[in-house]
């Protein structure tokens, strides 16, 4: 498969673990239109805020790697499936990807 290049405006998509990794795999395998217009919106605008792409609230809303604090958000998909991230410069981070909705944020 060849990957999507992106342009230079986009922000560019990592794995934070390999659990994110396998989740990710996961919800390609049963949602993936839904993933693929995830994508477009970590890539082109991942600070947006919408119904369905925000900051998660409390203690789910920080994430701290390598010492620095980041700003946990998350982007709700069909069936309660949903990625949690943060932005780091140019880049997007996937932390956790959950194919249901998790029990932490009900």
């Amino acid at each position: 498969m060849v990957a999507r290049p992106l342009k230079k405006s986009e922000y560019k998509i990592v794995f934070g673990s390999l659990d994110s990794q396998k989740g990710w795999q996961d919800l390609l395998a049963t949602q993936r239109t839904q993933l693929v217009d995830a994508w477009t919106l970590l890539t082109t605008d991942p600070l947006a805020l919408t119904s369905r792409m925000h900051p998660l609230k409390g203690g789910l809303g920080t994430v701290t790697r390598n010492g620095v604090d980041h700003v946990q958000r998350q982007i709700e998909l069909a069936q309660g499936a949903r990625i949690w991230f943060y932005v780091d410069d140019m880049t997007v981070v996937i932390v956790k990807v959950h194919t249901r909705h998790p029990n932490q944020t009900k």
